[in-house]
Protein backbone atom coordinates (compact mmCIF):
# COMPACT_ATOMS: atom_id res chain seq x y z
CA UNK A 1 0.00 0.00 0.00
CA UNK A 2 1.05 3.53 -1.11
CA UNK A 3 1.96 5.40 1.84
CA UNK A 4 -0.54 8.27 1.10
CA UNK A 5 -3.03 5.67 1.24
CA UNK A 6 -2.40 5.71 4.91
CA UNK A 7 -3.30 8.93 5.66
CA UNK A 8 -5.86 11.38 6.39
CA UNK A 9 -5.71 14.86 5.16
CA UNK A 10 -7.34 17.67 6.58
CA UNK A 11 -7.41 21.10 4.67
CA UNK A 12 -8.19 24.08 6.26
CA UNK A 13 -10.71 25.49 3.75
CA UNK A 14 -11.27 28.75 5.52
CA UNK A 15 -10.45 29.82 9.22
CA UNK A 16 -12.24 33.35 9.63
CA UNK A 17 -15.04 34.46 11.45
CA UNK A 18 -18.42 34.73 10.33
CA UNK A 19 -17.57 38.03 9.04
CA UNK A 20 -13.90 36.75 7.17
CA UNK A 21 -10.99 38.46 7.33
CA UNK A 22 -10.41 41.16 6.07
CA UNK A 23 -14.12 42.86 7.02
CA UNK A 24 -15.62 44.97 4.78
CA UNK A 25 -14.64 48.55 4.87
CA UNK A 26 -12.86 47.94 8.09
CA UNK A 27 -9.34 49.97 8.84
CA UNK A 28 -8.09 47.70 11.46
CA UNK A 29 -4.53 47.15 11.14
CA UNK A 30 -5.15 43.05 10.55
CA UNK A 31 -7.41 43.33 8.32
CA UNK A 32 -4.68 45.64 6.27
CA UNK A 33 -2.35 42.91 6.65
CA UNK A 34 -0.39 41.88 3.55
CA UNK A 35 0.31 38.57 4.89
CA UNK A 36 -1.85 35.72 3.24
CA UNK A 37 -1.96 34.11 6.96
CA UNK A 38 -3.76 37.42 7.91
CA UNK A 39 -6.81 37.01 4.72
CA UNK A 40 -9.35 34.47 6.52
CA UNK A 41 -12.41 33.15 4.21
CA UNK A 42 -15.05 31.51 6.32
CA UNK A 43 -14.32 28.56 8.91
CA UNK A 44 -14.53 24.61 6.94
CA UNK A 45 -12.67 22.18 6.86
CA UNK A 46 -11.82 19.28 3.82
CA UNK A 47 -10.86 15.65 5.43
CA UNK A 48 -9.89 13.50 2.46
CA UNK A 49 -8.57 9.93 2.55
CA UNK A 50 -8.17 7.39 0.31
CA UNK A 51 -10.94 8.31 -2.81
CA UNK A 52 -12.98 10.16 -0.40
CA UNK A 53 -13.59 13.99 0.06
CA UNK A 54 -15.76 15.06 3.25
CA UNK A 55 -16.69 18.82 3.97
CA UNK A 56 -17.43 20.18 7.73
CA UNK A 57 -19.47 23.21 6.95
CA UNK A 58 -20.35 24.68 3.68
CA UNK A 59 -20.54 28.98 4.36
CA UNK A 60 -21.01 31.48 2.35
CA UNK A 61 -17.37 30.90 0.40
CA UNK A 62 -17.46 27.54 -0.42
CA UNK A 63 -17.36 28.20 -4.69
CA UNK A 64 -14.15 29.83 -3.99
CA UNK A 65 -12.82 27.28 -1.49
CA UNK A 66 -13.58 24.27 -3.84
CA UNK A 67 -12.18 26.10 -6.76
CA UNK A 68 -8.79 27.10 -5.13
CA UNK A 69 -8.22 23.85 -3.91
CA UNK A 70 -9.00 21.51 -6.52
CA UNK A 71 -11.61 19.50 -5.24
CA UNK A 72 -13.91 17.66 -7.81
CA UNK A 73 -15.74 15.38 -5.93
CA UNK A 74 -17.60 15.58 -3.08
CA UNK A 75 -18.50 12.67 -0.96
CA UNK A 76 -20.76 14.75 1.56
CA UNK A 77 -21.08 17.58 3.81
CA UNK A 78 -21.21 17.23 7.76
CA UNK A 79 -22.86 20.02 9.24
CA UNK A 80 -21.89 21.77 13.19
CA UNK A 81 -24.87 24.11 13.11
CA UNK A 82 -27.40 26.15 11.17
CA UNK A 83 -25.56 29.70 11.22
CA UNK A 84 -24.68 31.48 7.97
CA UNK A 85 -21.24 30.91 8.08
CA UNK A 86 -21.86 27.40 7.95
CA UNK A 87 -24.36 26.98 5.89
CA UNK A 88 -25.35 29.73 3.23
CA UNK A 89 -22.62 28.20 0.19
CA UNK A 90 -25.39 24.79 -0.11
CA UNK A 91 -26.38 26.14 -3.53
CA UNK A 92 -23.03 25.59 -4.80
CA UNK A 93 -22.72 21.73 -4.11
CA UNK A 94 -24.70 22.33 -7.54
CA UNK A 95 -21.85 20.81 -10.02
CA UNK A 96 -20.93 18.02 -7.56
CA UNK A 97 -24.87 16.90 -8.20
CA UNK A 98 -24.82 17.53 -11.21
CA UNK A 99 -21.83 15.01 -12.13
CA UNK A 100 -22.60 12.52 -9.08
CA UNK A 101 -26.40 12.65 -8.31
CA UNK A 102 -27.42 13.86 -4.81
CA UNK A 103 -24.79 14.88 -2.07
CA UNK A 104 -25.12 13.09 1.70
CA UNK A 105 -25.57 15.90 4.32
CA UNK A 106 -25.83 15.25 8.03
CA UNK A 107 -26.63 17.42 10.73
CA UNK A 108 -28.60 17.62 13.80
CA UNK A 109 -32.72 17.09 13.17
CA UNK A 110 -32.52 21.24 14.15
CA UNK A 111 -30.54 22.13 11.34
CA UNK A 112 -32.14 20.03 8.54
CA UNK A 113 -35.48 21.58 9.85
CA UNK A 114 -33.97 25.00 9.72
CA UNK A 115 -31.85 24.24 5.90
CA UNK A 116 -35.77 23.55 4.83
CA UNK A 117 -36.82 26.61 5.46
CA UNK A 118 -34.30 28.61 4.01
CA UNK A 119 -33.60 26.70 1.08
CA UNK A 120 -36.83 25.32 0.65
CA UNK A 121 -36.39 25.04 -2.95
CA UNK A 122 -33.77 22.29 -2.78
CA UNK A 123 -35.34 20.51 0.02
CA UNK A 124 -39.08 20.42 -1.19
CA UNK A 125 -40.17 17.09 -1.71
CA UNK A 126 -42.71 17.97 -4.26
CA UNK A 127 -41.70 21.41 -5.76
CA UNK A 128 -38.02 21.29 -6.11
CA UNK A 129 -36.62 23.90 -8.67
CA UNK A 130 -35.52 22.67 -11.82
CA UNK A 131 -31.00 22.88 -11.31
CA UNK A 132 -31.31 22.93 -7.83
CA UNK A 133 -29.06 20.27 -5.57
CA UNK A 134 -30.22 17.43 -4.58
CA UNK A 135 -29.64 16.19 -1.00
CA UNK A 136 -30.02 12.90 0.61
CA UNK A 137 -30.67 13.84 4.24
CA UNK A 138 -28.67 12.38 7.40
CA UNK A 139 -29.75 13.24 10.71
CA UNK A 140 -26.75 12.78 13.51
CA UNK A 141 -27.70 12.31 16.90
CA UNK A 142 -25.16 12.13 19.92
CA UNK A 143 -24.12 9.17 20.95
CA UNK A 144 -24.35 7.77 17.38
CA UNK A 145 -20.97 7.32 14.85
CA UNK A 146 -22.14 7.56 11.20
CA UNK A 147 -20.16 5.74 8.40
CA UNK A 148 -18.28 8.15 6.10
CA UNK A 149 -16.65 6.43 3.26
CA UNK A 150 -14.99 3.37 4.81
CA UNK A 151 -14.29 5.36 8.20
CA UNK A 152 -16.63 6.59 11.45
CA UNK A 153 -17.41 10.02 12.44
CA UNK A 154 -18.29 10.63 16.15
CA UNK A 155 -20.59 13.39 16.83
CA UNK A 156 -19.34 15.26 19.88
CA UNK A 157 -21.83 17.69 21.28
CA UNK A 158 -21.11 21.16 22.66
CA UNK A 159 -22.89 24.32 23.31
CA UNK A 160 -22.00 27.86 21.23
CA UNK A 161 -23.47 30.11 23.60
CA UNK A 162 -27.20 28.22 24.55
CA UNK A 163 -26.89 26.76 20.77
CA UNK A 164 -25.69 22.98 20.92
CA UNK A 165 -23.43 22.32 18.13
CA UNK A 166 -21.89 19.61 17.34
CA UNK A 167 -18.14 18.59 16.24
CA UNK A 168 -16.79 15.37 14.82
CA UNK A 169 -13.92 13.03 15.10
CA UNK A 170 -12.97 10.95 12.25
CA UNK A 171 -9.91 8.40 13.42
CA UNK A 172 -8.04 10.77 14.92
CA UNK A 173 -9.00 13.85 14.04
CA UNK A 174 -10.99 16.11 15.96
CA UNK A 175 -12.89 19.14 14.50
CA UNK A 176 -15.43 21.42 17.10
CA UNK A 177 -15.90 25.38 16.05
CA UNK A 178 -18.15 27.80 17.39
CA UNK A 179 -17.53 26.28 21.13
CA UNK A 180 -17.95 28.18 24.61
CA UNK A 181 -18.82 25.23 26.84
CA UNK A 182 -18.86 21.73 26.39
CA UNK A 183 -19.42 18.93 29.21
CA UNK A 184 -16.75 16.03 30.61
CA UNK A 185 -18.36 13.21 29.54
CA UNK A 186 -18.04 14.64 25.86
CA UNK A 187 -14.39 15.93 25.85
CA UNK A 188 -13.69 12.08 27.07
CA UNK A 189 -14.73 11.35 23.08
CA UNK A 190 -11.90 13.16 22.05
CA UNK A 191 -9.17 12.76 24.46
CA UNK A 192 -5.39 12.13 23.11
CA UNK A 193 -6.51 12.60 19.88
CA UNK A 194 -3.34 13.39 17.11
CA UNK A 195 -5.05 16.75 15.85
CA UNK A 196 -7.53 19.04 17.71
CA UNK A 197 -9.04 21.64 15.49
CA UNK A 198 -10.83 24.20 17.79
CA UNK A 199 -12.40 27.72 18.05
CA UNK A 200 -10.12 30.50 19.35
CA UNK A 201 -11.82 33.92 18.74
CA UNK A 202 -9.81 36.70 19.84
CA UNK A 203 -7.76 37.54 22.98
CA UNK A 204 -10.64 38.93 25.04
CA UNK A 205 -13.68 37.49 26.37
CA UNK A 206 -16.63 36.59 24.17
CA UNK A 207 -20.31 35.41 24.97
CA UNK A 208 -20.38 32.16 22.63
CA UNK A 209 -17.08 31.73 21.64
CA UNK A 210 -13.42 30.28 23.40
CA UNK A 211 -11.23 33.17 23.42
CA UNK A 212 -7.69 32.36 23.17
CA UNK A 213 -7.31 31.48 27.00
CA UNK A 214 -10.05 29.55 27.06
CA UNK A 215 -9.20 27.44 23.92
CA UNK A 216 -5.40 26.70 25.35
CA UNK A 217 -6.79 25.67 28.49
CA UNK A 218 -9.32 22.87 26.19
CA UNK A 219 -5.86 21.98 24.85
CA UNK A 220 -4.83 21.01 27.94
CA UNK A 221 -7.86 19.21 28.96
CA UNK A 222 -7.69 17.15 25.45
CA UNK A 223 -3.92 16.64 25.32
CA UNK A 224 -3.89 16.29 21.71
CA UNK A 225 -0.72 15.59 19.44
CA UNK A 226 -1.06 18.72 17.95
CA UNK A 227 -3.78 21.73 18.01
CA UNK A 228 -5.07 23.84 15.18
CA UNK A 229 -7.01 27.28 16.50
CA UNK A 230 -9.72 28.05 14.19
CA UNK A 231 -12.67 30.37 13.80
CA UNK A 232 -10.44 33.24 14.07
CA UNK A 233 -11.22 36.75 14.13
CA UNK A 234 -9.16 40.26 13.47
CA UNK A 235 -9.20 41.15 16.97
CA UNK A 236 -6.60 37.85 17.86
CA UNK A 237 -4.07 39.90 16.47
CA UNK A 238 -1.58 39.33 13.79
CA UNK A 239 -0.78 35.84 12.51
CA UNK A 240 3.08 36.10 13.01
CA UNK A 241 3.14 37.52 15.72
CA UNK A 242 0.08 35.36 17.95
CA UNK A 243 2.11 32.31 16.81
CA UNK A 244 4.91 33.02 18.42
CA UNK A 245 3.30 32.86 21.82
CA UNK A 246 1.70 29.74 21.69
CA UNK A 247 3.12 26.36 23.46
CA UNK A 248 5.10 24.28 20.76
CA UNK A 249 2.34 21.89 20.03
CA UNK A 250 -0.36 24.44 19.56
CA UNK A 251 -0.40 26.90 15.79
CA UNK A 252 -2.82 29.60 14.69
CA UNK A 253 -3.93 27.30 11.50
CA UNK A 254 -4.44 29.21 7.99
CA UNK A 255 -6.44 29.05 4.97
CA UNK A 256 -5.15 25.84 2.58
CA UNK A 257 -2.80 24.63 5.39
CA UNK A 258 -2.69 21.30 5.04
CA UNK A 259 -2.27 18.40 8.30
CA UNK A 260 -1.95 15.17 7.73
CA UNK A 261 -2.36 12.22 9.96
CA UNK A 262 -2.52 8.08 9.87
CA UNK A 263 -5.41 6.84 9.03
Amino acid sequence: MNKIDELLKLTFLGTGTSQGIPVIGSTHPVCLSKNPKDKRLRVSVLISWDNFNYVIDCGPDFRQQMLRNKVTKLDGILFTHEHSDHTAGIDDIRPFFFRQGDIPIYAHQRVIDSLKIRFDYIFSENNRYPGAPGVKVNKVENGHPFQVGNLYAHPVEAFHNRLQVFGYRIKDIAYLTDVKSIDDKEIEKIKGVKVLCINALRIDSHHSHFNLEEALAFVQKVQPERAYFTHISHYMGFHEEVEKTLPENVHLAYDNLIVTTDK
